[in-house]
């Protein structure tokens, strides 16, 4: 083969694919296909279920005493430089970009007055037990979904294990284990 059949091939190459590619331009224009508002089909006979804003904290049962017992409160001061950035924890510290964590665990959640929490948070009428905070440690954004919690999570047992230690230290009475 001489380059010159070669030339001819990829030409010929070329010009199929620009004609199907033109082709298909022009038939968006000739053809404008109207798009549907939903892109999805309703199904009959199906009854739809109301999604709460809350229901994704019914993880299984925790066995608290043995999460906690693979943590400690001096891991949990290393760990929770990941929320200084957000949370103060000191007895007098002020909010930050989140609410102050002082005595959080066991008060109700969204309870801190002078913060503006999320809808989800303020309405949710629970408090920071042991399950709750891990719960919510380990994905925030699905735990009480509509918070405004940007953190990702907290994977590993050892290190929530900890923030829950060193939370409950860093409190008026902290409340003896479990």
């Amino acid at each position: 083969m001489n380059s010159f059949e070669i030339n001819k091939i990829i030409a010929s190459i070329l010009l199929v694919v620009l004609l199907v590619v033109s082709v298909n331009k022009l038939g968006d224009i000739v053809f404008e296909v109207e798009k549907p508002k939903m892109a999805a089909y309703k199904v009959e006979g199906l009854v739809a279920t109301a999604k709460s804003t809350t229901n994704s904290n019914t993880a299984e049962a925790v066995d608290v005493s043995a999460l906690l017992a693979l943590g400690s409160v001096e891991k949990g001061k290393k760990v929770f430089k990941k929320c200084a950035a957000c949370h103060s924890i000191n007895a007098g510290g002020g909010n930050k970009i989140g609410p102050k964590l002082w005595n959080v665990m066991f008060r109700p959640v969204g309870a801190i007055t002078d913060y503006k929490y999320s809808k989800a948070l303020s309405s949710y009428g629970k408090e920071w037990t042991w399950e709750e905070m891990n719960g919510f440690l380990i994905k925030p954004a699905s735990w009480i979904k509509g918070n405004k919690m940007g953190f990702a999570g907290l994977k590993k047992e050892e290190d929530r294990a900890s923030i829950l230690l060193y939370l409950n230290e860093n409190s008026d009475s902290p409340k003896s284990l479990p």
